[in-house]
């Protein structure tokens, strides 16, 4: 089919001088064919999914976009081929033009069709594999059979393989809501030559190469020169007998500059590989052979047909849900049954007779990524990485189940030992302890009660660390004491026994247990411990307390209009699986990281600023609290001057985003704000109007009414703002100098009203209570009274889907669709335009003076 024919439906919906969407362009490449995922904010927010076919990509709109559960039958609507150029587009499809809205390039990459793609999409049944910035693995497109539909109803499906997530674990959409292209300056050379590689030797497997120079920090120079085919920094050299892996440094918090990779870390062993000819040996990170020990593994990666090379990686056992579990691995090794062991790489730095330990750490991995494409293994996998903000990535892995994520700079070059390039970000605290005694099992335990652990200080003197006594099984416990009685000794390995149990029974300091616990305390033991599994891959010596170097903390803001959910990685949640909102099943968990995700938009709009809590313990159903006053402070919320609030406990104010998280670990829904601040809480500096419809009042009524509030007001020379109350009203806010106190501002607004309802009696009503207002519209005055709240922008509303308070501009009114339009579910549409139709609030404090002259209002004196 002609290039003009296949474009020609998706040509004819559109006027190219007017939309700067691209007519045609761009040229099919069937090595390496192309994949895109555009963010449609259109009638309905949507994914527009491409494949490259032919001369076009072949396109869905998927509403829901895709999801790693195979369970999730994502609807996918077929719609017209769109050119090859498109892949690149992102803007505003101008308003009356077909598709008005919003693109972003969500996801792009490569893809791969499993068989015939051809056959399978004329058959309606395609099936391929993605290489994606967050799209990975095995995929289908399934055609349903049609019931009238004007267009083709296909069904999107992740298959079943190992990136496959549970969608109550991993929501793709939600976690990586943003535009890929802004990653892509270095990604697109390295996928341009990988297609070129590709073209020239299969055209069905997916192949990867390097790209050529980058810019890389420098060693000392070596002898051997550079070879023609390698990236630049690669070095002909022998390939050496013992070699010496890279270290990961234990960091407190993501680093706030430079240009990062994130993989996931693995709960496993380090292991390196290395291969010369048909000699392939395998090695721990302290130079232990283990070939005998893994002889499946060794036979598949044989089958690389690898020449010369180190491998570095991480081999696992992963448990049913796909999460790697150390013990697993261990009981694989005690049993002497290791075929189940999978082997992840994530680096090369020797190959083909080259040292690459100076090439850049994103080309090594490109090349290695190659390699693994061209055999594959159901052992040896290649560890692939995220290039999103590392706090998301943490999240992600902690609520997986994971033991974190290692951050790697992809400029970096392979450097022997521990190193700042590489760091480590754990879910909890983790490490090896030296096991220096035991002691004895009380009531029905067997084996043993708790295992005395200890860390070696700079000295080398074993130092106690404390106890573990809980992690163990029955056949642990048993298995642990025999090796424990093997080592009995009557001499104490520790320095200091001051705090430890006088009846306990020493040990020969060399067994390793691998503990997660709470925290250190300030005596130097760990609390909360749990035991993981013994460790015989390091030696006793070399254990010592872990502590995090300090990294700057990554600011608790949201970038425009890159927004990202940011939780704090140490901050600990209470029962996150309890349910918030039974209708859709929203949890706690959510609630948390929907105020982290809001919290920079948030916090002008409580600075300074009492606030009230409306507190839901048992979910939005049960009984709802509206708390004032606080006793004790809370992580990120202050307690105010009691002057301002005579005979009570404090008021509150929000002062950094972590209260905001603090007070929804308290089950803490909705934040309500007065209309005064800390610093002159006797004069206001807003007056308030919350329209609110009756019953039979419909949405077109209602916005109307509002932008007739607007339009007096401006009448009286008053500037106001606007937003959704999340409920059914609206709220209109006129911003103030300190001027007039609490009492004339609202008797004030109650003029205001009760003009507003004399005029148009029909409409409006300055009495409240449902009778008063049946098919009319109570404006709330009472807002503006001391001590009285109206909710805060961004704030979520304890109402089914848990809708939000958004602020929009005036001639965005009468667009709405209702004012819980925007809900926790669906705010990530609306983020990209934050606060900005607030934007000159700040600049538009007034008077109320001349509007009083207007409206005869005289002031009390």
């Amino acid at each position: 089919m002609a290039k003009s024919d296949s474009l020609a439906a998706y040509r004819a919906k559109r006027d190219f001088s007017v939309t700067t969407e691209p007519a045609e362009g761009g040229s099919e490449n069937t090595a390496a064919r192309s994949f895109v995922i555009q963010k449609h904010w259109a009638t309905r927010l949507h994914y527009d999914f491409r494949l490259e076919l032919g001369d076009a990509m072949k396109s869905w709109a998927v509403p829901k976009g895709p999801s790693f559960d195979p369970k999730d039958k994502r609807m996918a609507v077929h719609v017209e081929d769109h050119p090859i150029s498109y892949n690149t587009f992102e803007g505003q499809i101008p308003e009356k033009q077909y598709g008005a809205g919003k693109v972003i390039v969500w996801d792009r990459g490569t893809w791969y069709p499993i068989g015939d793609p051809r056959k399978g999409y004329r058959d309606g049944n395609l099936k391929f594999e993605l290489h994606g910035h967050k799209l990975q693995g095995k995929w289908a497109l399934i055609r349903m059979k049609g019931k009238g539909e004007k267009k083709e109803p296909w069904l999107l499906i992740k298959e079943k393989d190992h990136f496959a997530r549970a969608s109550s674990e991993f929501s793709v959409v939600d976690e990586l809501p943003d535009s890929v292209l802004h990653l892509s300056v270095k990604d697109a050379a390295v996928d341009k030559e990988k297609g070129a590689e590709a073209k020239s030797e299969n055209k069905n497997a997916p192949r990867s190469t390097t790209p050529g120079a980058a810019k890389n920090k420098k060693r000392p120079s070596q002898k051997g020169t550079a070879v023609k085919g390698l990236p630049a920094g690669a070095r002909k050299v022998g390939l050496p007998a013992k070699f010496t892996p890279q270290l990961a440094t234990l960091v407190d918090g993501p680093p706030a500059e430079g240009d990062w990779l994130y993989e996931i870390k693995f709960d496993g062993y380090r292991l390196l590989t290395r291969i010369e000819g048909e000699d392939v040996r395998l090695f721990t990170r302290n130079g232990h052979d283990w070939t005998e020990k893994l002889p499946a593994l060794k036979e598949a990666i044989a089958k690389l047909k690898i020449t010369s090379a180190w491998l570095d990686g991480e081999i696992v056992v992963a448990s049913e849900n796909g999460v790697p579990n150390f013990q697993l691995l261990q009981n694989a090794f005690d049993k002497q049954s290791t075929e189940q062991i999978a082997y992840y790489l994530f680096d090369l730095p020797y190959y083909d007779g080259h040292d690459l330990r100076d090439v850049p750490l994103i080309v090594r991995r490109a090349l290695l990524k190659s390699i693994l494409n061209k055999k594959k293994s159901d052992a040896v996998h290649y560890s692939e990485t995220f290039e999103v903000p590392a706090r998301d990535i943490v999240m992600s892995a902690c609520r997986l189940g994971l033991e974190g994520v290692i951050g790697k700079r992809k400029d970096a070059p392979y450097s022997t030992g521990r190193s700042r390039d590489w760091i480590k970000l754990k879910c909890t605290h983790r490490q090896e302890f030296v096991i220096g005694g035991f002691t004895d099992p009380k009531g029905s335990r067997t084996g043993l009660g708790s295992l005395i652990l200890g860390v070696h200080d700079e000295s080398g003197n074993l130092i106690y660390a404390g106890n573990v006594g809980t992690g163990f099984n029955n056949k642990t416990l048993s298995d642990l004491r025999k090796k424990l009685d093997a080592l009995v000794s009557k001499d104490t390995p520790f320095a200091s026994t001051a705090d430890i149990e006088k009846k306990a029974h020493w040990v020969k300091p060399v067994l390793l247990a691998e503990v997660s616990f709470a925290e250190w305390t300030k005596s130097g033991h760990i609390r909360h411990a749990v035991f993981h599994a013994l460790r015989s891959d390091k030696t006793a010596k070399a254990i010592v307390r872990e502590k995090p170097l300090a990294e700057p903390r990554a600011p608790h803001t949201i970038a425009d209009p890159q927004v990202q959910s940011i939780l704090p990685r140490n901050f600990k949640v209470s029962h996150p699986e309890r349910i918030v909102d039974s209708a859709t099943g929203i949890d706690k968990i959510a609630l948390i990281r929907y105020y982290a995700l809001v919290a920079s938009l948030m916090l002008p709009h409580l600075k300074a600023r009492p606030v009230s809590l409306v507190r839901a313990p048992d979910g939005i159903e049960g009984q709802l609290f509206f708390q004032k006053h606080m006793e004790s402070p809370l992580e990120g919320i202050s307690l105010l001057d009691q002057k301002l609030d005579p005979g009570h406990a404090p008021l509150m104010e929000i002062v950094k985003p972590l209260g905001l998280l603090s007070a929804a670990q308290m089950n803490v829904i909705e934040f309500h704000t007065w209309n005064g601040v800390k610093t002159q809480i006797a004069k206001p500096d807003r007056m308030t109007f919350d329209l609110d419809p009756g019953e039979g009042v419909s949405w077109e009524i209602m916005q109307e009414s509002t932008l007739l509030m607007g339009s007096f007001l401006s009448q009286l020379g008053l500037k106001s703002f606007v937003k959704t109350s999340g409920g059914k009203g609206m709220h209109v806010v006129v911003p103030l100098r300190k001027h007039h106190d609490w009492d004339t501002v609202k008797a004030f607004s109650q003029a205001i009203v009760l003009h507003m309802s004399a005029v148009l009696p029909q409409r409006f009503v300055a009495k409240s209570g449902p009778r008063n207002r049946v098919g009319k519209i109570f404006i709330d005055y009472l807002r503006n009274g001391f001590g009285a709240t109206t909710v805060a922008a961004w704030s979520l509303r304890a109402r089914p889907g848990l809708s939000v308070s958004v602020p929009v501009a005036w001639d965005e009114v009468e667009k709405l669709q209702s004012s819980g339009q925007w809900t926790i579910a669906n705010i990530h549409t609306r983020l990209d335009k934050g606060n900005t139709p607030w934007a000159d609030y700040d600049q538009s404090l007034q008077n109320l003076s001349q509007a009083m002259k207007l409206l005869d209002f005289k002031v009390a004196r």
